[in-house]
């Protein structure tokens, strides 16, 4: 049993767990304030339930994120002990500060939102709804940033055997960062979009509650339509930012061996990481590679033979998870035109309706695909260049992790059967009336 290999599906495990729940609470938090904005100024008791309604749902979702993300940074000491070590003095900071200066608000704020019905006024309490979605925005900022830090070090020094903080502003501030943040965010936005679309057009077909889920739904499709759009044009900057900080995963991204200039995407291809060969790839699109990477279809991309073996990552992985987010990301973009110009005639497009409850798991599906993409991208480095992953895991018997890798499925499983059950549940029923006064 090898510790680095069970901790490594330990800490992937508990990982894309949380992740189910934080898009879903950074877009809905957005969408409910919307909701509740729209209440306080007009005062139409249809906003009031909308808000209870999806605020629910945001709810569950948002208690299942918390428990699921507090074990996270456990690992850094039990199962990353020789990381925490080597970087902490950058990456630990990053984390407090997050803890400290976001969710520790973001908590405080639900409990004033819960209980303050009776105690605030209308607009008072959506200003709180406001600044629940902004400290939520806020924690996945910091998060990010160390994320980012990890994908591309900046703004430190090696003294005493460390990795210690120089440039505060440059680890914040680095391009990469950016970035990642805008794709991240806009990615969990399209999820929330579409969660309140296919639970709208759940009831629409069943032609129950139809101006309330109406409604729901027109708010959510500007808030996917635009996103989606953006997500697309923004994930072209990620490409030359690969190009030049992270070349290994951009020729395991499209399985690229040989290094060429007008390297084409194959929209079809099976990557042959065996024989260390070129794909076996069908309908290229020649030097479209090339563009992506560096704004130019004659420009030179490295392969994958340019790396000594051991600093190239897994190719197929990395091949599959990029083409199912950026076929899932073209998908949202149709989906949501099309709705849009459906918009009015919701209850007469039974097709785009099934098609957008069906498409719920999906999003949740791409944001998977693009972490998946980010870190097996980066293998085998924990921090790309500096510290590889094989040096970053703790001392301990292969044992004592499997223990605690079982322990971490059977309660997480649990409590995955529980909070799904709770939201199915609650977004089956519809919204409830709302009691005057």
């Amino acid at each position: 049993m090898d510790p680095l290999i069970l901790s490594r599906l330990q800490f992937a495990a508990a990982t894309m767990f949380h992740f189910l729940f934080v898009p879903l609470t950074l877009g809905l938090s957005i969408l409910v304030a919307v909701m509740e904005t729209r209440y306080a100024r007009t005062g139409e008791e249809i906003y009031l339930r909308m808000t209870k309604f999806w605020g629910k749902l945001f709810l569950i979702n948002f208690a299942l994120g918390i428990v699921t993300g507090i074990t996270l940074e456990f690992q850094f000491g039990t199962n990353w002990s020789r990381y925490s070590a080597f970087v902490g003095d950058v990456f630990g900071s990053l984390l407090a500060i997050e803890a400290t200066a976001a969710f520790f608000l973001e908590s405080t704020l639900i409990g004033v939102w819960i209980f303050g019905w009776k105690k605030l006024s209308a607009k008072a309490h959506a200003v709180v709804m406001w600044l629940i979605a902004g400290a939520s925005t806020l924690s996945a900022v910091w998060i990010l940033i160390a994320n980012s830090w990890m994908q591309h070090p900046v703004g430190y020094v090696i003294r005493n055997g460390r990795a210690e903080l120089e440039s505060f502003s440059a680890v914040v501030f680095q391009e990469w960062a950016l970035l990642e943040f805008f794709h991240t965010v806009a990615g969990a936005y399209i999820l929330s979009a579409f969660f309140v679309m296919g639970i709208s057009a759940y009831h629409l077909l069943r032609n129950r509650h139809v101006d309330f889920f109406s409604r729901s739904f027109r708010i959510a499709l500007v808030f996917g339509l635009v996103f989606s759009i953006f997500e697309v044009i923004e994930g072209h900057g990620h490409g030359a930012d690969l190009y030049e900080k992270q070349p290994t995963k951009l020729a395991a991204m499209e399985s690229h061996w040989e290094t060429s200039t007008r390297a084409p995407i194959h929209l079809i291809a099976f990557p042959d990481e065996k024989n260390e060969g070129n794909a076996v790839a069908l309908l290229p699109i020649p030097g479209a590679l090339s563009m992506l990477a560096n704004h130019s279809f004659d420009a030179e991309v490295k392969g994958l033979k340019d790396f000594p073996p051991a600093e190239r990552p897994p190719v197929l992985i990395t091949f599959v998870a990029f083409r199912v987010m950026v076929t899932l990301g073209v998908f949202f973009v149709l989906v949501t035109l099309y709705a849009w110009f459906r918009r009015d005639r919701l209850p007469e497009s039974p097709r785009l309706l099934k098609l957008l409850v069906l498409s719920i798991p999906l999003p949740y599906i791409a944001n998977q695909a693009g972490w998946v993409l980010a870190e097996v991208g980066r293998q085998p480095w924990i921090v790309y260049g500096l510290m590889k992953t094989s040096d970053a895991v703790s001392p301990i018997h292969g044992s004592q992790v499997l223990v605690s890798f079982i322990a971490f499925l059977v309660v997480y499983g649990i409590l995955g059967f529980a909070g799904f059950y709770l939201m199915v549940k609650h977004a089956k029923q519809g919204p409830v009336e709302v009691p005057q006064g």
